[in-house]
């Protein structure tokens, strides 16, 4: 199995799928490294020379943010939300959406599972 960047990617897809299994590496991404190396992006990557794996891995340890200092990245920016106190932080810090979704339906995501809060039952209101 083949290590770029610290990942160790599949090695029986080709290169350019094999590359998003690196993080912060997406299809426009993957493709832009590959046609600054030269490489073909339909070879598999088990097929790959040393030297080529190492042109790749220099061309995104050179260009681009990936792994851990991108989750590093991310994870200082959200933390200076939170410190500023800002909406968005805000938002952030009770582990709701940030970008004004709804949420009287639908964020179960951000929001977890569903706590169920009792109801009156069964009192009716005599006038």
């Amino acid at each position: 199995m083949p290590r770029i960047a610290g990942t160790d990617i599949p090695d029986s897809k080709p290169i350019r799928i094999s590359l998003r299994y690196i993080f912060g590496v997406g299809p426009k991404l993957a493709d832009d490294i590959l046609r600054e190396a030269g490489i073909e992006g339909h070879i598999r990557a088990n097929k790959l020379t040393e030297d080529q794996i190492a042109h790749i891995t220099s061309i995104i340890d050179n260009n681009f943010v990936v792994e851990g200092a991108l989750r590093r990245q991310i994870a200082q920016n959200i933390a200076r939300l939170r410190d500023i106190r800002c909406y968005r932080g805000d938002r952030h810090r009770r582990g709701l959406p940030c970008h004004g979704q709804r949420t009287r339906t639908n964020a179960r995501t951000r929001k977890g599972k569903r706590k169920t809060v009792a109801g009156k039952k069964g009192v009716k209101a005599m006038k």
